[in-house]
């Protein structure tokens, strides 16, 4: 099957890849493994991320996009370039044409880059969408109504936050807390708590396992035996924690959130402020499946909050649908040749 239409969600922890009428064909760890003798890539995805904290001096394997924009240009374009040559295979007649969702909060030199990135890739034409609007889309969200939908994509970089009306952002925010700083909380907490070093990959283990937004009753508490390095001894240690540990130890960035989400409703006009108060909100993004969140946001605001059916999926699905039909949406896109 011939592939002229990629859409891609560049994200800080994962890209995922949606083809029309294929729907998510890649859904791997933003990673990049580099040779620091010759600069020559060495792995990208699921295989580099099995590198991260397991290297020798002579590789690197890092993220090159960072609270959801380009960090390291060189590596995003190797990145990109092997993600649509993996979906485009050995079979390639035309360049394809790419839609990237980038953050709301992107400066134009951000934009540029990501543009310049996905041509030097092997992109024919590349559109931009901003993340909320792709969110709303993949959550079934009809954005194009004269009636306010409020969406919260928690992803692993940033916090995209919007109130969407006629296809267009009204109010919006975006706060650099995800998942990535969840991680560093954990890995922080049980530092501090437990005096346990644990890297990047157990942490997020931790937080997908018995991590909770909302303390526990007794008798629903989650427990874990976590395996780390001393850091008395320097030898390695098991240590047993519970889901009240991650819960304590995600407070201030749950907080920035709410913050950030209460930010957003201030700034709202009132007409649409009554349509979400009636409809709730969305929570999208991989970071909106951390147990008991939406109880935590709609306690905390007011507002009901529920989270979308596949919600680590919806920007993708959202950018792959604009990309599908670009004449419908194209007042919520910014389209570049």
């Amino acid at each position: 099957m011939l592939v002229n239409k990629i859409a891609i969600d560049l994200g800080t922890t994962y890209t995922l890849v949606h083809v029309p009428k294929r729907g998510i064909v890649i859904n791997e760890p933003s990673v990049v493994a580099i040779s620091t003798i010759d600069g020559k890539v060495l792995a990208v995805g699921d295989e580099a991320k099995q590198m991260i904290g397991r290297t020798p001096d002579t590789i690197i394997a890092h993220r090159p996009l960072k609270d959801g924009v380009i960090a390291d240009y060189k590596s995003t374009e190797s990145m990109l370039k092997y993600f649509i040559n993996k979906v485009l295979g050995n079979w390639r007649i035309f360049r394809p044409e790419v839609m990237i969702a980038v953050p709301a909060g992107i400066t134009s030199t951000e934009r540029r880059a990501v543009i310049d990135a996905a041509t030097q890739a092997g992109a024919k034409a590349v559109y931009i969408i901003k993340e909320p609007i792709a969110a709303a889309i993949g959550a079934d969200i009809p954005i194009g109504s004269a009636s306010g939908h409020m969406i919260v994509d928690m992803g692993g970089g940033t916090s995209e936050i919007a109130v969407i009306s006629l296809g267009g952002i009204v109010a919006n925010t975006s706060v650099r807390i995800g998942g990535n700083k969840f991680d560093a909380a954990i890995m922080d907490f049980i530092r501090k708590k437990y005096g346990l070093a644990i890297g990047e990959q157990t942490a997020e283990e931790i937080k997908i396992k018995i991590g909770s937004a909302m303390y526990l009753p007794e008798d629903k508490k989650l427990r874990l035996d976590i395996k780390g390095r001393d850091l008395v001894s320097g030898l390695p240690m098991t240590v047993g924690i519970n889901s009240d540990d991650i819960t304590e130890a995600l407070q201030n960035e749950l907080q920035g959130i709410i913050t950030a989400i209460k930010s957003v409703l201030f700034k709202t006009p009132p007409e649409l402020s009554a349509d979400v108060m009636e409809k709730g909100m969305v929570l999208s993004g991989g970071t909106a499946q951390l147990r008991h969140i939406a109880d935590l946001i709609a306690e905390a605001t007011g507002v009901a909050a529920y989270v979308a059916d596949e919600a680590s999926l919806c920007v993708a699905k959202g950018t792959g649908l604009a990309l599908e039909n670009l004449d419908a949406y194209k007042r919520s896109i910014l389209s570049t040749k």
